[in-house]
């Protein structure tokens, strides 16, 4: 599978943010103090565990812009399964600049890995069924970008990225507005054409107010396999079929075989556990010559 990238615009004030909290007002000293200038090494980012590699340019924009004479060769790429003991990708150059982004690669490809293996594991679940897994806004503040980025590369595709994306009314909406079909009401009057309309609900009878209203898409919330098989009929093909809440890998299946279109779930972003990733040392280079040394100061 194809994963489209995130632009480095998108990525690297995210990363950059990363190394300014782990650098704090003073930087690596410990590894100023005790590694010497001109040491370099090569090491091996390497799954500890199973899973679905995610966020190999996040962790490889944490070294370069610790030190731009960091070199990452990539064995694998985003999206690709891994297994114990399976290199992800090589670092090789200055020692304290490896030693010193170390961490946030590791966090950043640890985290998103983490992601992209439990979407990997809904989605194959329910292969076989129709149902697309989704994640929801339920993510890191400022890491949206990323770990919606981390469920594509897991199979699974993409709910809102904000606000701003599309109408979702939800149970507060409709209390507020006072009922389903007002609440789609005012919502069609202030929307462009370009913008689809969901609504939660959390009944049969609210979705047969909001078919008869008319909407693109409904959520079904917290509703049983059964009562799910009942809402896909009623909605019979008019508007996309969501089911979300509480939904766990015993559960998919069961959701998913009621013939919902899609199965958003929260978890697999703000709950999702990492991936254990290491970096080892594979071995040491030859200290930089001084000829190498004058190249590199004049390239900065």
């Amino acid at each position: 599978m194809t994963i489209v990238p995130l632009p480095r615009l998108i990525i690297e004030p995210i990363v950059r943010s990363a190394l300014l909290e782990d650098l704090g007002l003073a930087g690596d000293i410990t590894s100023a103090a005790v590694i010497p200038e001109d040491h370099r090494s090569t090491v091996a980012l390497t799954a500890r565990q199973a899973g679905v590699v995610a966020g190999l340019d996040a962790a490889a924009l944490a070294f370069l812009l610790v030190d731009p004479a960091i070199v990452i060769e990539r064995h694998l790429q985003d999206g690709a399964a891994v297994r114990p003991g399976d290199v992800i990708a090589t670092v090789q150059g200055p020692s304290r600049g490896i030693i010193t982004g170390e961490r946030t690669a590791l966090n950043f490809l640890s985290h998103l890995s983490g992601i992209a293996t439990v979407t990997a594991g809904i989605v194959d679940a329910v292969r076989g069924t129709k149902a697309a897994i989704a994640c929801t806004r339920k993510t890191t503040p400022g890491l949206r970008a990323l770990e919606k980025y981390a469920v594509r590369a897991g199979g699974g595709a993409n709910h809102r990225f904000a606000l701003c994306d599309a109408i979702l009314i939800k149970d507060n909406h409709i209390a507020i507005a006072g009922g389903v079909a007002e609440a789609i009401r005012r919502a069609r009057k202030s929307t462009g054409h370009m913008v689809k309309i969901e609504v939660e609900v959390d009944t049969l009878e609210q979705l047969g107010e909001a078919m008869a209203t008319g909407v693109d898409a409904v959520l079904l919330d917290n509703m049983t396999p059964d009562q799910l098989r009942q809402a896909v009929g009623i909605v019979a093909g008019r508007a996309m079929t969501e089911a979300s809440g509480g939904i766990t890998p015993s559960t998919a299946v069961a959701v998913a075989t009621s013939g919902v279109d899609l199965i958003s779930i929260g978890w697999i972003t703000h709950s999702a556990p990492i991936l254990d990733i290491g970096l080892d040392f594979v071995d040491e280079l030859p200290k930089r010559s001084a000829v190498e040394s004058r190249r590199a100061a004049l390239a900065t």
